[in-house]
């Protein structure tokens, strides 16, 4: 993957070439992505704005088409890149990454054609009993239809945060694979939200819950998710353990809801506690 990168910063043609070839081929619009974070962490955002705009037509494409994500994951990763680019920290590119995901959730960017009103009558057909768990839901006085579209938008944008964080981390590593170095891995081991991040995040959700917006409890912990993500890299890189230790830890991660709880309570405390720092000391 790194030759790719390399390739790619020889010119802007050929990441221009490469990001709208990417973006252009199902499936692969994650790359297009990775190579417009590259380019505009390496070079800034209005050198690397030829290159967003390549991968952003196809991705625009593909949205007429009815498929939001490339646009929406090309979108967001470039303003993570943009805020990492300027900030140097992860945490605050996270925190407006995720803010801005729950503002496209909440304003409907990821509902299908039509609404979700269509997908419920497929359903409704379908299968007798989601027929009876709507009837009971509409009997409790709730909006089914708006109910099923915020978790249909909130899924989506869940997956899109996921994927656009996945493309600048790629990103972050093919940068500083041709010009860094390790940079990368110590920047990631190191990464912890601050006691004020952390203060935004919690005064947004309960903004959000008392506010009625629940696009932003669905995203904003996230950050403190990647967090934790890299205080178990970092420990494990500290320790010098083996690497099937993060093999483990990832099994574990996708396929056992208490791991994510875990992880996210061990990113909390480390807010405080600083694991790393202390092990470090020790060492």
């Amino acid at each position: 993957m790194l030759a790719i990168a390399r390739w790619m910063m020889r010119g802007t043609p050929y990441a221009v070439g490469g990001a709208a070839l990417s973006t252009l081929i199902p499936w692969l619009f994650w790359l297009g992505a990775a190579i417009a974070a590259l380019v505009t962490l390496r070079r800034g955002l209005s050198p690397a704005l030829p290159v967003i705009v390549a991968a952003g037509v196809p991705a625009g494409w593909w949205w007429a088409q009815g498929d939001v994500i490339p646009l929406t994951s090309v979108l967001l990763v470039t303003l993570m890149a943009v805020v990492l680019r300027s900030r140097m920290r992860w945490s605050e590119a996270l925190i407006a990454g995720a803010l801005v995901g729950a503002g496209m959730i909440q304003f409907g960017v990821f509902l299908p054609p039509g609404g979700a009103g269509p997908m419920l009558e497929q359903l409704r057909q379908g299968s007798p009993e989601v027929e009876r768990l709507l009837s009971e839901l509409a009997s409790q006085g709730l909006d089914t239809e708006q109910l099923a579209g915020m978790l249909i938008g909130g899924i989506t944008g869940l997956v899109v945060l996921i994927a656009a964080v996945a493309c600048l981390a790629l990103a972050r590593s093919w940068q500083a694979g041709l010009y860094n170095p390790g940079g990368f891995r110590e920047e990631f081991h190191a990464m912890r939200l601050t006691s004020r991040e952390l203060a935004v995040l919690v005064v947004l959700g309960v903004v959000g819950a008392v506010l009625g917006l629940p696009a932003l409890g669905m995203l904003l912990w996230i950050p403190l998710l990647v967090a934790g993500i890299a205080l178990v890299h970092g420990y494990i890189g500290l320790k010098g353990m083996n690497g099937l230790w993060l093999i483990l830890f990832y099994v574990l991660l996708i396929t056992t809801w208490p791991m994510i709880l875990i992880v996210l309570l061990l990113a909390f405390i480390d807010v405080f506690v600083d694991f790393r720092g202390r092990i470090a000391s020790r060492n």
